[in-house]
């Protein structure tokens, strides 16, 4: 597979507190990276770097093979092909679930409405939302809400989908609906780079598994060497928390 995404060395600092530090990962076409560990080890501000939601304070994110952070006139066609997913589902309360899908393309990537709405309603219906394309935000379940916005991110069609804890807001009868769509994406041969605390489905799912603490990266491999066979204590010792290690 072929190299889509490098960071190289990514540190990001909030005044003297040090969150990341000489963070390094390589993500291929189509393998889906998980990203595990506890909270504040740094995982979401990681992904809001690569996004460059957050500016990182230092390192490089190599997209197609060039710096995006020294070809600064790169960032706004890099932006839009790093697609993201939030926790808090982020849909505009102002606009029904299909102008929340169309919205994105037809501004920043100028597509024509007819295509746009086209292609969301193919994401809509990938996702079981097809027959809601006409609801506000605020008529959904946030099981609902989240289907609607991993659509939405689907429409601008990225090269690489990032996952910040998708399931942490819901309750918990919603979560599998949400882990549904996400394993069918993976099998779709999608990129993606998915922060979780669902073991269960890191450990399916994953072609690669990063544990992170204290804003580095811990232990990383297999799906099946860290979660039988880790390396590290720290690893260890977070798993214990939801395995039998």
């Amino acid at each position: 597979m072929s190299t889509i995404l490098e960071i190289k060395n990514l540190s990001k600092s909030f005044v003297s507190n040090e969150v990341l530090k000489d963070m390094s990962v390589t993500v291929a076409k189509g393998e889906v990276v998980t990203i595990i560990g506890s909270s504040g080890s740094g995982k979401s501000t990681l992904l809001r770097c690569i996004n460059l939601l957050e500016e990182p304070s230092g390192g490089e994110i190599v997209y197609h093979g060039q710096d995006i952070l020294k070809n600064r006139h790169l960032e706004t066609n890099y932006r839009s092909h790093i697609g993201m997913v939030f926790q808090g589902f982020n849909l505009f309360n102002n606009l029904n679930v299909l102008e929340n899908c169309v919205v994105g393309p037809m501004t920043v990537l100028q597509k024509p409405r007819s295509e746009t709405e086209a292609k969301a309603k193919e994401y809509l219906t990938h996702v079981g939302m097809a027959q809601y394309i006409h609801a506000m935000p605020h008529q959904l379940s946030g099981g609902q809400q989240q289907r609607v916005a991993i659509a939405r991110a689907l429409t601008m069609e990225p090269d690489v989908l990032l996952f910040d804890e998708p399931t942490s807001a819901l309750d918990p009868e919603m979560v599998d609906e949400v882990l549904r769509v996400m394993k069918d994406l993976a099998e779709t041969g999608l990129t993606m780079i998915v922060v979780t605390h669902e073991m269960d489905f890191a450990r399916d799912i994953s072609d690669r598994v990063i544990y992170m603490n204290d804003g580095i990266i811990a232990e990383e491999g297999t799906p099946e060497e860290i979660f039988t066979n880790p390396q590290q204590a720290r690893t260890q010792e977070f798993l214990s928390r939801f395995l039998d290690v």
